[in-house]
């Protein structure tokens, strides 16, 4: 009889375990690989909100800048709780 429940117990587990992992969302495709530019070769024009010692400014395009040094500076944790 305790085997039989045992059996039966250990049936009722592989089920439940490979019901579960059925269930599982798959995993998400990596994103896509960004171009990376060269070196010395112009920066692809993109639009942005800038942040200054000033506050928040209008947003523009890189290529409005043209001619003046911009320096572009990413903070990808910031305001995050990572």
């Amino acid at each position: 009889m305790k085997t039989q429940s045992l059996m039966i117990a250990l049936l009722a587990a592989a089920l439940t375990a490979s019901m579960a992992g059925a269930q599982q969302p798959a995993a998400a495709p990596p994103p896509p690989a960004l171009p990376v530019p060269e070196l010395g070769t112009d920066a692809p024009d993109f639009e942005f909100t800038p942040i200054t010692t000033g506050g928040i400014g209008k947003s523009t395009k890189l290529s409005a800048l043209k001619g003046q040094t911009v320096v572009v500076w990413f903070f990808p944790k910031a305001r995050t709780r990572g």
